[in-house]
């Protein structure tokens, strides 16, 4: 069950991409809160990594289901699983006094997360399908802007209160109002029936979703790695002080959000074409990270990268929904986003590996390699040998006989 206007308001157009500017704002308070979160557990850096795993151990679970959720319950869930995640950060703040809190905490707020997500991008996709206007791309770079803003504004509250409560309350305030709006403009909407594909269709069907999942994968991987270790390549390669290295992860975000927004029609109306270019960009900014002599070689690298991540995949994610049934969008959105989430867990053990055996920066030949994948993969995504079939069989057709033949 998925939502349906004939002409979507305003309003309800507005919501994906309020919904992602809300999740955005609490990953950004997240992430510059997260040297409070630790200090008040009282934990070490080594059980603090440990229990960031938790993230994912809640996420992945949460991102499988909460796609057959929304197509029963309907596009609303959105809006309340955002507010959860917002309610979630200020029960973290308060509970999180030690080490089992901490870890049952986290784990609450990654599943949390995960709902919202899958969520959220089941919204985006069907805004887009409504409207056929880049929604997706778009929305996704509506998170990247806000998570940049929100962790600087967290910064500055950090410095004023010090307090891990004000943080995640102050977020909390923006993301159950974003919540609470995406709410109130998808539940007036009715239901449009829709069967998934059952027997041999639906083993099709899934194997479809899987392999944009799988190449979404790699996206995530790379994107990952740049977004954790960008900062730590210029702080151990080119001995950059603390805040010079802290550009980094802000360049990388940034351009990913102007990225995003400046391609959205592109990558609407040509997803294969913005796919290898976006492949062939990143993997040049990798290669370029990974040999740059000076510290400005080594940032140009890293925001040719963003340029380049950045737009796999929303891409990915906008073709593969784009000719699934409302009454199924969301348990393809669960598909989609659950295997390609696997890269984003997977991409900090693949970096780590790498960096032993090669040092930081040699590492980032390695992301090249993920991204340098993608154009390999493309063949493999549904739809595209049909439709070299249909190209085929228009090419043997024979005209109309020319005048005077006979």
């Amino acid at each position: 069950m998925s939502t349906v206007i004939a002409r979507p308001a305003a309003l309800f157009r507005a919501a994906p991409f309020l919904g992602f500017a809300g999740f955005g704002v609490f990953w950004g308070v997240w992430g510059a809160t997260l040297p409070l979160l630790r200090a008040q557990a009282g934990v070490s850096d080594a059980e603090f990594g440990v229990v960031l795993l938790f993230v994912g151990a809640g996420a992945l679970p949460a991102m499988l289901l909460t796609g057959r959720l929304v197509d029963v319950l309907g596009l609303r869930v959105a809006g309340v699983l955002l507010a959860l995640l917002g309610v979630m950060g200020v029960v973290l703040s308060a509970a999180a006094v030690n080490y089992a809190a901490l870890c049952a905490g986290i784990l609450l707020t990654g599943a949390s997360s995960g709902a919202a997500d899958v969520a959220l991008n089941t919204l985006a996709a069907t805004v887009e399908k409504r409207t056929g206007r880049p929604v997706v791309t778009r929305s996704h770079a509506a998170f990247s802007a806000m998570v940049a803003v929100s962790s600087l504004g967290a910064g500055a509250l950090t410095g004023i209160a010090d307090s891990l409560l004000v943080n995640f309350a102050a977020g909390a305030v923006v993301v159950v109002a974003l919540g609470l709006f995406v709410f109130a403009t998808t539940r007036q909407a009715h239901d449009q029936d829709a069967a998934t594909p059952e027997g041999k269709g639906a083993l099709t069907w899934w194997i479809a979703l899987v392999t944009v999942g799988a190449i979404g994968a790699f996206a995530f991987a790379a994107e990952n790695a740049y977004q954790s270790w960008s900062a730590v390549l210029l702080t151990d390669a080119f001995t950059a002080s603390p805040a010079l290295a802290a550009v980094a992860p802000a360049a990388f975000a940034t351009t990913a959000a102007l990225t995003r927004f400046a391609t959205g029609t592109v990558t609407l109306r040509r997803p294969i074409a913005t796919l290898v270019a976006a492949s062939v960009i990143a993997t040049a900014g990798g290669v370029l990270t990974a040999f740059a002599p000076t510290l400005p070689l080594a940032l140009g690298g890293i925001i040719a990268a963003a340029a380049g991540t950045s737009a796999l995949f929303p891409t990915l994610l906008s073709y593969g929904l784009r000719p699934v049934p409302d009454g199924s969008r969301g348990r393809a959105t669960s598909a989609i986003s659950t295997v390609a989430y696997l890269g984003y867990l997977a991409g900090p053990a693949y970096f780590g590996l790498l960096a032993d055996a090669t040092g930081v920066q040699r590492t980032f030949l390695g992301i090249a390699a993920l991204t340098a994948v993608v154009p390999a993969a493309i063949p493999a995504l549904p739809g595209l040998k049909q439709a070299r079939r249909g190209r085929a069989r228009r090419s043997r057709t024979p005209g109309p006989p020319r005048c005077g033949s006979g």
